[in-house]
């Protein structure tokens, strides 16, 4: 994907539904979302991505230091417009900087780096994470009502990219998981039949001195395992 020239909005749409999960990550996806918003909502000077999980705050995805900038210090100071758009998954709009009186320090801020409004919406992502998308402009009064608008079903289309980005990540997380306890039991049976023809015991006596082994060397269970298979297959006491 290019950055080259506005992008019209359908496009923008096209895009965030045909992200294939299969060949990228959360990051990436994160990234294509700020991306494709600076080129699609008209009078867009930076933008950035802000997740909030368990009340910490991050910046996860940026155009811009400015954008970077601006989040950082609403999470310094614990305030601002995307911390509000993220706690209420409403839209928070800042159309003149100089004369917001909700959060005096930050907007001072902002209008000594150049930024003179912003719009911020709120993404509803599950349970633990919120976020918002933050949209910041040069001018003054930079997001009409179309512009207002355009960023709202933007984030409605970046909100599933996101959430099927994420789920299919904990989905993925899940299969090696998964796979690993595989593999652990694997490896822990073969060392209970090593055991078992070594001691002529049972089943749950060669679990027991598997354990006692672990226990006594504070080791793992599957890393105990591991070396009795591995020295079975050596040819080792």
């Amino acid at each position: 994907m290019t950055n080259d020239g506005p992008l019209d909005p359908n496009e923008a749409f096209a895009q965030l539904g045909q992200i294939r999960l299969s060949d990228t990550d959360l990051n990436a996806v994160l990234k294509t979302i700020a991306d494709l918003a600076k080129r699609t909502i008209p009078g867009t000077r930076d933008v950035s991505v802000t997740l909030v999980r368990n009340k910490a705050a991050h910046t996860a995805a940026f155009t811009g230091e400015l954008a970077l900038s601006m989040d950082e210090s609403q999470y310094e100071w614990g305030y601002g417009p995307c911390l509000e758009a993220s706690a209420t998954a409403a839209t928070v709009s800042v159309p003149n900087m100089a004369g917001e009186r909700r959060w005096p320090q930050w907007t001072a801020r902002a209008v000594e780096h150049g930024v003179n409004s912003s719009l911020s919406i709120g993404l509803p992502l599950q349970d633990k994470v919120t976020g918002a998308i933050n949209i910041y402009a040069a001018k003054s009064d930079a997001f009409d009502h179309d512009a207002v608008v355009l960023a709202q079903t933007f984030s409605g289309y970046a909100t599933v990219a996101l959430a099927n980005a994420h789920l299919y990540d904990a989905t993925a997380t899940l299969a090696q998981q998964l796979q690993a306890a595989m593999e652990s039991r694997a490896v822990i049976e073969q060392a209970k039949g090593i055991i078992m023809g070594d001691h002529h015991c049972s089943a749950d006596e060669a679990f027991a001195i598997l354990s006692r082994l672990s226990q006594d060397t504070n080791r793992k269970l599957r890393d105990v395992a591991t070396a009795i298979v591995q020295k079975a297959v050596e040819g080792r006491p």
